[in-house]
């Protein structure tokens, strides 16, 4: 009974301290959460999703390339600009994923390109430094996934404390 009781303490404390309606604006409403309540066609004709909210991606898989004898300062210099490389395609809308994995294996990382073709994803993938200079290959495969991936970037800006 004592733990019954306690659980439905901690339980009423919970629903108390939530915000409501009338209470003043939270942080969730100063970053202008979405309105999940109801279907918005014109975001979904916005972002080209189909009636399932989804579309087309290029995803890549990047791995260790041949080339990987780089001293460690000129392998900080391409990782540097591989960083720079994955910002500007990110600002561009062309790139609406990207992260390393982190277990060290033969595939580093991925990204997720907002582009329908193969050959559109080759072409923005020719441009990474770390790809011109062998360290890295990419393995660009077709995927389908949510048609809201392009809001992420924006919505990281507003929770990263520091730019990578």
């Amino acid at each position: 009974m004592t733990r019954l009781f306690l659980f439905f303490s901690i339980l009423w404390l919970a629903a108390c301290s939530q915000p409501n309606s009338s209470s003043t604006e939270t942080a969730a409403a100063k970053t202008e959460t979405p309105d999940t309540s109801a279907y918005n066609p014109e975001l979904a004709r916005e972002l080209g999703a189909d009636p399932y909210g989804m579309k087309q991606y290029v995803m890549a898989f990047l791995k260790a390339g041949p080339t990987r004898s780089q001293d460690s300062l000129e392998a900080a210099q391409l990782q540097r600009a591989h960083l720079d490389n994955i910002r500007r395609l990110a600002e561009e809308g062309k790139l609406v994923l990207a992260g390393p994995f982190m277990d060290n294996g033969e595939v580093r990382g991925i990204y997720v390109f907002d582009v329908r073709t193969i050959e559109e994803a080759e072409a923005l993938t020719a441009t990474d430094p770390s790809i011109q200079a062998g360290r890295l290959v990419m393995e660009l495969r077709p995927w389908y996934g949510s048609a809201a991936l392009p809001k992420l970037n924006e919505w990281h800006k507003i929770i990263a404390k520091e730019d990578i």
